[in-house]
């Protein structure tokens, strides 16, 4: 079992900045995969970024050149760092595990709003 606690989510104007942090416990070297979903009012969950144990990254095209997924292994933990956000990038973000056996975790989310 893996659990995941967000944190860092809140208000910021257009332009500005916010980090997000997700701390993992639990089985956490089974961790084949760690990521960040997205979802806003009305719309579907989606994959803001994501990295494998490998290290490979991927990004949503929406996302690229302004937010950056990174993993502290001594902390247990993800990152996302968000720059230049946008209105829309107002969403509920998830942490996202898919373990060793391919059972897949999920934070409780963080609220990010950014104002115009």
């Amino acid at each position: 079992q893996v659990r995941l606690v967000e944190s860092g989510g809140g208000l910021v104007q257009a332009g500005g900045s916010l980090r997000l942090s997700c701390a993992a416990s639990g089985s956490r070297f089974s961790i084949n995969a760690i990521g960040w979903y997205r979802q806003a009012p009305g719309k579907q969950r989606e994959l803001v970024a994501g990295r494998r144990s490998g290290g490979r990254e991927n990004y949503a095209d929406s996302v690229k050149g302004r937010f950056t997924i990174s993993r502290d292994n001594a902390k247990n933990t993800v990152y996302l760092q968000m720059n230049s956000l946008k209105p829309e990038d107002t969403a509920v973000y998830y942490c996202n595990a898919l373990d060793l056996y391919g059972q897949v975790y999920w934070g409780q989310g963080t609220q990010v709003t950014v104002s115009s």
